[in-house]
């Protein structure tokens, strides 16, 4: 299952690249055509709002299998083993009650929204709402997952933190001036 949540998130990097590359040539074509030209794709907007939209929740997708989220490990780490163990449960089945709230509201926007279109690409607006959807099947298979890793100790002892350090080196800061 791993195996295949790492290629679902590469898939899922590619989409969003790609995504953003069409953003950036349709904001910066439609400027070009809008001081040039005194002209514009009506397009522009509303398709890079929602490119925006789907690579923001297909980022967060990414972000919970590679446990880059925003987090806080200055209770648990001090905890001991067995303790870290159970807040990783709990905050994994909150994390789950979570997903269900965020499907069942999108399944309800995606249900009353299908028959409205959006106001320039006459697409269906469900099609807006989905993300939701996908982030919240996506973000509830990760976490599965991960609780089975745990339940068969295929887990490691790192991971129970839930949060990676930063990448980025430390800034060396000069000293002060006597």
């Amino acid at each position: 299952m791993n195996k295949f949540l790492d290629f679902y998130c590469k898939c899922l990097k590619v989409i969003m690249a790609a995504c953003l590359a069409i953003m950036v040539v349709l904001v910066f074509g439609n400027v070009v055509l809008r001081y040039a030209f005194n002209s514009g794709l009506t397009i522009s907007e509303e398709l890079s709002r929602w490119l925006f939209v789907w690579v923001t929740f297909l980022g967060a997708i990414v972000a919970m299998k590679e446990g880059a989220h925003l987090g806080s490990d200055t209770l648990v780490s001090r905890l001991s083993l067995a303790k870290q163990k159970v807040c990783y449960v709990i905050g994994h089945l909150l994390m789950l009650g979570i997903c269900y709230l965020l499907f069942k509201g999108s399944y309800e926007q995606v249900i009353i929204n299908l028959t409205t279109t959006s106001a320039v690409m006459e697409i269906s607006m469900a099609m807006f709402y989905g993300c939701g959807l996908v982030l919240s099947v996506s973000g509830a298979v990760i976490l599965i997952n991960q609780l089975v890793r745990l339940a068969r100790g295929q887990l490691s002892d790192g991971e129970l933190i839930g949060i990676r350090e930063s990448e980025e080196e430390p800034v060396d800061v000069p000293a002060p001036l006597k």
